[in-house]
C-alpha cells in the first residue's frame, strides 16, 4: 500500500522504518501519523509534474564504412533506409540529399526546421545547410532532406574538394560527426571534438524537480543568477509552479528610487563640480543603476527583473540622451509594469512615454515638420523588422530569391503623420507636472494644432488591420482633433501589432536575451505561436511568451552539446550571476552591496541604461568575424574588453570591489562561507571542485579543465581554505566554459 518515498531524503529514514506493509497499517489508525505521512508524500512529489527535460542526442546513421555518412540524393529515397548510400555529392543550391537519423520522438510542431545541419571543411570553416523536409521511414528512423548549400544564402558553399565532416543538431544537442565527400572522397580531415557526455542525473536524494543541471540552467536563463535559496525552492516545487509564482510575485523587492524632476538647466546648488552627490542623484543614471544591481542581487521577483532588463535592450532609451534619473526611472517603470501584460499595451505605453518621446523625437514632431525617428524605430526595432518573416523567423523571399521589405519610405512618412502633435504634459491637469521642470512622469498629451489631419496609408500585409486612416474632415475644434488623433494612434498601433512579423521578431529577440543567441527556426516558431495565441485566442500575452521561451525543449535539459548553442554572458550577468551564487555583500563582508557596479561593466562594454545607440549595446544579428556564428553579445567582446573581464573577475573574486571614499560607497564582495567547509573537509580539493562544478557549471566541467583547476587549487596551502575557494572560483569564472551561458 505504501512504498518508501525515495524522493525526499529528509523523510527517507522515517518512511523506511515502516519496513513492511503490516507495520505501516499498524500505525494508520492513528490520525496524526496518517496526516503526517500524507503531508510528507505530497511534499515529496510536489514538483514531479515537470517531465524529464532531457532529450536524446540525435544519431546519424553510417554506411558500411562506420566513419562515413549514409546518404542518398533526395530523389533516391524510397521510404526505407538504404543498404548502401552515395559517398560523394556535388554541393550547390540545387543539390538536395537525404541523410538518416535514429528514431526520435518529435513534437507535432517539429519539422525539418527543428534540425540544423552543419558541414565543416578540413580547415575548420563551418557552413549551415538548408533543411527541406523530415520524414519517418517505414521502420521509424528519420529521413532528413536538405540542400547542400549554405542556409544564409550569402556565405557561399563548402568546397567540392574531398571529405568534410557533417553533423546535425536538434534541441541544442549535437549528433555524431560523419564524413561526407563533396565532389570526391579523400583528403586530410582532422577529427572534430566529440560532444560532451550528458550529466549523470541518477540522484538518490532529491525533492520535487529532480534534474540538478537543468535547474541551474533554468535559473541562469530566468533570473540574474542561481542562488542557493532559489535553487532549493525550485527543487521543491518544480519549474512550472515556480514560474506561476514569479509571474505574480510582488515587484520590486527594493523600492525604485524616486528623485525629483529637476530643471533642464542644472541649478547652481546641484552642479557636478560643487555638489556631486546632488548632481549624481538627479542628473545621471546612477540611482537607477545602483537599484538595478541591488534588485538583481537581493530581489525575490527575479523573473520580472530579468525580463524587464531584456525588454530594455529591445525597446531602448538611453542616458546618453536622457538627462535625469527621474526620466529614465519613469520609463523603466513602464517596462516593469507591462512586462507580463500584453505587448499591445506595452507598445502604447512606450509610445506615450515622454522619455521615449524625447529620445526618438516624437515630442518635437508636428504637422509642419513630422519627425520620422520614432515611426522608423517602432517598426524596425520594436515590432516587425526590415523584412517579411515566416513564423519561424526565417525571411520570406520573392520570386528572384530576394528578401521582401516590410515597409518603405512612404510608409514611414505616413506613420510620421500619425505621431505628430504629442508632447510633454506640463499643465496642471497632469499630477506630476512641476513648475520650472519638464514633466517626464506622465504620458504625453496632444497639442491639437500640431496634429496632421490628412489621410494615411499604413502597413500592408495579408489581413491587414487599419491599413488606411481617413482624413479628419469634420475636425473643427480641439475636442474633435483630440478624438481623431487618439483614434489614429490606436489604429496605427493595431496595424503594427497585428502584423505577422511581430511574434517571430520579438520572440527571437527575447530568446536571444534569455536562452541562446542562435535559436533554431522551430524554437522561434513555437514562441511566435504562443505570441499569436496564448491558448485562449489572445494575441500578445507576454506570460504565454515567457513560458514558451523557458519551457521549450530547446531551452530545457541538463546539458546542451551543440557547438553553437548558448550565449555569451553580458557584463551585467557576469557580475550578477556570481553575486547570487556567492551572495553579494559590501566590501566589509557584512553589510549589503550598494550596487555601484556600473563603472565596472562599462569598462567591459556595457554601461547599464547608457546604451550607445537605439540599437542596444550589441546588434541582434552580429556574426563573429571570420565565422558564420550568430552571437550578438560578442559584438562588445574584443581584446580590450576581454582583458577587462579577466581583470575585473580577479578583483571581485580575490579582493572585492573597494568602497569609493568620495561618495561613501560600501563596495561589493563575494561571500564564500557556503563553500569554505568543502575546502576545509577535503585537502585534495576534489570535494570543493565537485560543488563548484554543480553550482557554476551545472555539472559540465571537462576532465582537462577540472585537472588544470585542481592543480592550481592544490598549489594553495590546504590551511588557507578561503584562498583555495577564491582560486577555484576565479579560474572557473574566467573560463570560456563559464563565460558562455549554455
Amino acid at each position: 500500500m505504501f512504498k518508501p518515498v525515495r524522493h525526499y531524503n529528509r523523510i527517507q529514514a522515517s518512511v523506511l522504518s515502516f519496513s513492511t506493509q503490516d507495520h505501516v497499517m499498524k500505525y494508520l489508525h492513528r490520525p496524526l501519523v496518517t496526516i503526517f505521512l500524507v503531508i510528507l508524500c505530497l511534499i515529496a512529489v510536489s514538483g514531479q509534474d515537470d517531465p524529464n527535460p532531457n532529450s536524446p542526442s540525435p544519431f546519424l546513421l553510417s554506411g558500411q564504412d562506420r566513419a562515413r555518412l549514409l546518404a542518398v540524393n533526395s530523389n533516391e529515397f524510397n521510404g526505407s533506409v538504404p543498404t548502401i548510400g552515395r559517398s560523394a555529392f556535388k554541393p550547390g543550391p540545387n543539390s538536395t540529399i537525404t541523410v538518416f537519423l535514429g528514431p526520435l520522438e518529435l513534437r507535432s510542431d517539429e519539422g525539418a526546421t527543428a534540425f540544423r545541419i552543419y558541414v565543416t571543411r578540413p580547415g575548420g570553416k563551418t557552413y549551415e545547410m538548408t533543411p527541406v523536409s523530415v520524414a519517418r521511414t517505414r521502420r521509424g528512423e528519420l529521413a532528413l532532406t536538405f540542400n547542400l548549400f549554405d542556409a544564409s544564402g550569402f556565405r557561399g558553399q563548402p568546397a567540392a574538394d574531398g571529405d568534410h565532416w557533417l553533423y546535425v543538431t536538434w534541441r541544442g544537442l549535437m549528433s555524431n560527426s560523419l564524413k561526407i565527400g563533396l565532389g570526391r572522397t579523400g583528403g586530410e580531415l582532422r577529427p572534430l571534438p566529440a560532444p560532451a557526455k550528458p550529466v549523470d542525473t541518477n540522484e538518490q536524494s532529491f525533492v520535487g524537480y529532480r534534474w540538478s543541471g537543468d535547474r541551474t540552467r533554468f535559473l541562469e536563463q530566468a533570473t540574474f543568477g542561481p542562488s542557493t535559496a532559489t535553487d532549493e525552492r525550485l527543487r521543491r516545487i518544480g519549474l512550472r509552479v515556480w514560474l506561476n509564482e514569479q509571474l505574480d510575485a510582488p515587484y520590486p523587492s527594493i523600492p525604485l528610487p524616486n528623485p525629483p524632476q529637476m530643471p533642464t538647466v542644472v541649478p547652481a546648488d546641484c552642479t557636478q563640480a560643487l555638489f556631486p552627490a546632488c548632481y549624481n542623484d538627479r542628473y545621471t543614471m546612477i540611482p537607477l543603476q545602483q537599484w538595478f544591481f541591488r534588485e538583481a542581487f537581493y530581489g525575490d521577483a527575479q523573473l520580472r527583473h530579468r525580463f524587464s532588463w531584456a525588454l530594455s535592450e529591445i525597446l531602448v532609451t538611453s542616458g546618453v540622451a536622457t538627462q535625469q534619473a527621474s526620466h529614465a526611472i519613469a520609463y523603466h517603470k513602464i517596462l516593469m509594469d507591462d512586462a507580463f501584460g500584453n505587448y499591445r499595451k506595452l507598445m502604447f505605453d512606450v509610445t506615450m512615454s515622454p522619455t521615449m518621446g524625447n529620445y526618438l523625437d516624437m515630442v518635437r514632431s508636428t504637422k509642419t515638420n513630422p519627425n520620422e525617428n520614432y515611426p522608423r524605430e517602432i517598426l524596425q526595432l520594436f515590432s516587425i523588422g526590415l523584412f517579411m518573416l515566416n513564423q519561424d523567423g526565417t525571411q520570406k523571399l520573392d520570386n528572384l530569391g530576394n528578401p521582401i521589405p516590410t515597409y518603405d519610405q512612404t510608409t514611414i512618412d505616413n506613420f510620421s503623420k500619425v505621431f505628430t502633435g504629442w508632447t510633454f504634459c506640463n499643465t496642471g491637469s497632469c499630477p506630476n507636472a512641476v513648475p520650472g521642470s519638464v514633466n517626464y512622469k506622465d504620458p504625453m498629451v496632444l497639442t491639437p494644432a500640431n496634429h496632421d489631419l490628412t489621410a494615411k496609408t499604413l502597413l500592408s500585409y495579408p489581413g491587414a488591420v487599419n491599413q488606411n486612416i481617413d482624413a479628419c474632415t469634420n475636425c473643427t475644434g480641439n475636442v474633435e482633433i483630440g478624438t481623431y488623433a487618439g483614434d489614429s494612434l490606436n489604429k496605427a498601433l493595431d496595424n503594427i501589432f497585428n502584423h505577422p512579423n511581430v511574434g517571430p521578431y520579438i520572440g527571437k529577440l527575447l530568446i536571444q536575451h534569455m536562452v541562446t543567441s542562435d535559436p533554431s527556426p522551430a524554437y522561434v516558431s513555437r514562441v511566435a505561436a504562443a505570441f499569436n495565441n496564448n491558448g485562449s485566442g489572445i494575441r500578445g500575452d507576454m506570460r504565454a511568451v515567457v513560458r514558451a521561451i523557458l519551457l521549450d525543449p530547446e531551452a530545457r535539459g541538463d546539458i546542451k552539446t551543440a557547438p553553437r548553442y548558448g550565449k555569451l554572458r553580458e557584463p551585467v550577468q557576469v557580475i550578477t550571476n556570481l553575486g547570487r551564487i556567492f551572495p553579494a555583500k559590501a566590501f566589509n563582508g557584512i553589510d549589503t552591496s550598494d550596487g555601484a557596479m556600473s563603472s565596472w561593466t562599462a569598462t567591459m562594454g556595457q554601461n547599464p541604461f547608457y546604451s550607445p545607440t537605439v540599437f542596444n549595446y550589441f546588434a541582434p544579428d552580429h556574426i563573429i568575424p571570420g565565422t558564420t556564428i550568430l552571437a550578438p553579445e560578442f559584438d562588445i567582446l574584443n581584446t580590450g574588453t576581454a582583458v577587462k573581464r579577466t581583470n575585473f573577475l580577479s578583483v571581485l573574486t580575490f579582493e572585492g570591489v573597494t568602497a569609493n571614499a568620495t561618495d561613501s560607497l560600501r563596495g561589493t564582495s563575494l561571500d564564500y562561507s557556503e563553500y569554505i567547509p568543502y575546502a576545509e573537509s577535503d585537502a585534495s580539493g576534489n570535494l570543493l571542485l565537485d560543488m563548484l562544478n554543480s553550482k557554476m557549471m551545472h555539472g559540465t566541467l571537462t576532465p582537462a579543465h577540472r585537472a588544470a583547476i585542481l592543480t592550481a587549487v592544490q598549489a594553495v596551502s590546504a590551511a588557507d581554505s578561503k584562498t583555495r575557494v577564491k582560486t577555484a572560483v576565479y579560474l572557473l569564472a574566467v573560463s570560456s566554459q563559464y563565460q558562455v551561458q549554455r
